[in-house]
């Protein structure tokens, strides 16, 4: 009778409960895996983003240093302005040994300002009557009708301009031919 009673009982099969712990072991095998992998790929983008911002910063340094002076170069370049408005008002013929040794003062002066100014990555642009006008670097004030001259070049220059480290600080203002042909015509470009 224990031989059947026993059997008439639902079998109890071992391997179903093997399995229960089995499955919910590789799920949870499975959400680590996938919780690492995740964790894994934020850690990647934050050093990404870690390393492009350090490299964001490293750039904005090297500009703030040599921008930092643009204000106050802006604001000398009318300082240089008026001293060479002063060696222009001078008569050149004048013998007048005071005039003379004022005039080679402020010439000394210019030149010591344009090598401050140099010195700290400002350069003058000084465009040649007969150069192509370059909107980046000049401002057309006025057009000059030329026939002799291809349309576009500089004929006369009225202020010299300055970049600083390559960037424009003041365009250069200059007069610009009209009427003849046009530059491309006028200038053989070789590539």
């Amino acid at each position: 009778m224990s031989n059947t009673d026993t059997n008439d009982q639902p079998e109890i099969n071992d391997t179903d409960e093997v399995a229960a712990p089995a499955t919910e072991a590789a799920d949870q095998t499975a959400r680590l895996q996938a919780e690492n992998t995740e964790l894994k790929d934020r850690m990647l983008r934050t050093l990404a983003e870690m390393e492009n911002l350090r490299k964001r910063t490293e750039r904005e340094i090297v500009d703030s240093r040599a921008y930092a002076v643009t204000s106050f170069a802006r604001d000398l370049l009318s300082v240089a302005d008026n001293l060479d408005r002063a060696l222009a008002a001078v008569p050149a013929d004048d013998e007048d040994p005071a005039l003379k040794a004022l005039v080679d003062g402020v010439n000394l002066t210019g030149r010591e300002l344009q090598n401050v100014l140099s010195k700290h990555g400002v350069a003058k642009i000084e465009p040649q009557p007969g150069e192509k006008f370059d909107p980046n670097f000049h401002q057309a004030m006025f057009e000059v009708p030329d026939p002799t001259q291809p349309t576009g070049m500089v004929v006369q220059v009225m202020q010299t301009g300055f970049a600083i480290s390559g960037r424009l600080l003041r365009p250069a203002l200059v007069g610009v031919s009209k009427g003849g042909p046009k530059a491309s015509e006028g200038v053989d470009r070789k590539a």
